[in-house]
């Protein structure tokens, strides 16, 4: 009986000794693949066909890319029209106090209480009532009321308003100033009682039948934009509503701290329908683009590098850092120049790295120079 349990007890032992020895044996081969490379990883036939690895060797082709951004209308600056005042003088009143309302051209806008336009005025009646005396008092009237009427006009008063000074019984220091152009009040810049000096700004009016439409573009995509390239834009608030426009403007500076480059279009709107300040999504067309692309996702992209996968040899993948370019429709171009011999992980790339940072404990990108 004694003889049975010693000999069982020896079996367990054995059992148990020959279990620590293959798990250390396992350990330390996988030890050995893990130390082979600092960028490298070894997997098993298993591990490819589980994790769906797909190698293949990339070429330049030719794709169209699209690209959608989002972005907000803006009034057209090139038709914005700012009313000033033409002479020193206090705003006696204001006939337009609304932003937004419509104002026709010839409305009035404003009243100006104005000392130098006073003198002005009286300047021109004396002349005028001078041109009947006889002699050299007649010849020097008529010269006086061509500069008089020249310094009224630069005043920013009308024929009309001048010829009016003729029949009027005194001359008054209030004078009306008229839009110059049709549109929508954008600004009010003064207001009733102040003083406003030769050259200030009163209102502001906006011709709303074209808008600018602007958006930000990431400097990775904007690299291939150009003035002229075709957008198509559609609108948050008209669903059904599409608008064929062209790139007119690129901002040649980069925002500093976003990394964003502005890009503008123009917007006819003829029907007044669109807003200032509603959002559209501009789809940007670059047909025949050569260049190297593979699916989005066989890229790595992390906060200052972006790198892919490629198959070293059988069963051994190696990341390599790449610099990306345009993307659209599932595809990313790669910038870095690629032996074309060279087999990318096309599919399982996440695969790869999540194994590798299992294995090693660190991102295959820790510690390489940017």
């Amino acid at each position: 009986m004694k003889n049975l349990i010693w000999k069982g007890t020896l079996m367990i032992l054995l059992t148990l000794f020959t279990g620590c020895n293959t798990k250390k044996e396992e350990t330390n081969n996988q030890t050995k693949t893990d130390s082979s490379a600092s960028n490298e990883i070894t997997l098993s036939k298993q591990q490819i066909q589980l994790g769906n690895i797909i190698t293949q060797t990339i070429s330049e082709t030719q794709n169209s890319v699209e690209q959608k951004y989002t972005g907000v209308l803006t009034l057209n600056q090139e038709n914005v029209k700012t009313v000033s005042s033409r002479a020193m003088g206090r705003i006696e009143k204001l006939y337009l106090k609304t932003i937004g309302e419509y104002v026709t051209k010839n409305q009035a806008i404003y009243e100006l209480y104005s000392e130098d336009l006073a003198i002005a005025k009286q300047d021109y009646f004396t002349a005028y009532k001078q041109l009947s005396m006889p002699g050299e008092f007649g010849r020097n009237a008529q010269t006086m009321l061509q500069s008089a009427k020249q310094k009224l006009l630069y005043f920013g008063l009308s024929n009309v308003q001048i010829e009016s000074i003729k029949t009027a019984n005194k001359v008054s220091p209030y004078t009306i100033f008229y839009s110059s152009a049709s549109g929508t009040i954008s600004e009010i810049l003064a207001t009733e009682g102040n003083y406003v000096m030769e050259g200030s700004a009163v209102i502001k009016v906006s011709n709303l039948n074209t808008l600018w439409l602007e958006t930000q573009v990431n400097i990775t995509y904007a690299k291939n934009l150009k003035i002229g390239q075709n957008a198509k834009i559609t609108f948050t608030d008209f669903p059904d509503k599409t608008i064929n426009t062209k790139v007119t403007f690129i901002n040649p500076e980069i925002n500093a701290d976003s990394r964003l480059l502005l890009i503008r279009m123009n917007i006819p709107n003829p029907n007044l329908q669109l807003k200032p300040g509603m959002q559209a999504i501009a789809q940007l067309s670059q047909p025949n683009i050569k260049g190297l692309f593979i699916p989005s996702d066989a890229v790595i992209r992390e906060e200052k590098a972006s790198y892919i996968w490629i198959e070293k040899r059988p069963g051994v993948y190696e990341n390599l850092m790449v610099e990306t370019g345009v993307e659209s429709n599932g595809m990313i171009e790669i910038k870095s120049e690629i032996d074309p011999s060279t087999k990318v992980v096309i599919s399982g790339a996440y695969g790869i790295n999540s194994e590798y940072i299992f294995r090693k404990g660190s991102d295959p990108m820790a510690g390489m120079k940017m």
